[in-house]
């Protein structure tokens, strides 16, 4: 399913239905940072990492199931994520998304966050917007954005090399 991007205007309620639009068709990109956690946990680098070449550079994701094209973490009979108390940023950062410049869609404002004027957004098919008691605060998503692009600038071929020869630092 492709995200359909809504602007985010004010905090919202959110709930995870479980759905696994989310875990579904998309590429879930990795940071450096994402596959080492992963790592740390047991998990071998062969079995979940793909890539893709994506304007000029090489991008990770994680592998998927070929039957469904669901992650290969995500658990078909009970529609859980088998490693959510440690999956990858972009994974909390779903149902929204953060972009440096607006997409030209109606109704659009940026925000103001750290200096930097960013456009918030949420997957208006995702049933879990609107629901349960948790609230999701616009300075949240703008972090967690933030940090998602700090983490993909320093994610490339090299990084990846370092952290499987146990070279890599953090940096």
């Amino acid at each position: 399913m492709r995200f359909k991007p809504k602007p985010l205007k004010d905090d919202v309620n959110f709930e995870c239905k479980f759905c696994l639009d989310c875990c579904r068709g998309r590429f879930i990109y990795l940071t450096i940072s994402d596959i080492t956690n992963i790592m740390a946990h047991g998990h071998d680098s062969q079995d979940f990492i793909l890539m893709t070449a994506e304007g000029g550079k090489i991008r990770f994701f994680l592998a998927y199931r070929e039957w469904d094209l669901g992650c290969i973490f995500h658990d078909p009979e009970t529609g859980k994520c088998k490693i959510h108390s440690y999956n990858p940023l972009i994974c909390k950062i779903y149902p929204f998304m953060v972009s440096h410049k607006p997409l030209g869609i109606e109704g659009e404002e940026p925000f103001e966050y750290k200096g930097e004027k960013l456009w918030l957004y949420y997957d208006e098919s995702c049933p879990g917007i609107g629901e349960g008691e948790k609230i999701i605060k616009k300075e949240d998503i703008a972090e967690l954005g933030l940090k998602f692009q700090k983490e993909s600038e320093k994610t490339d071929l090299d990084g990846l090399s370092r952290l499987l020869n146990g070279e890599y630092n953090g940096t």
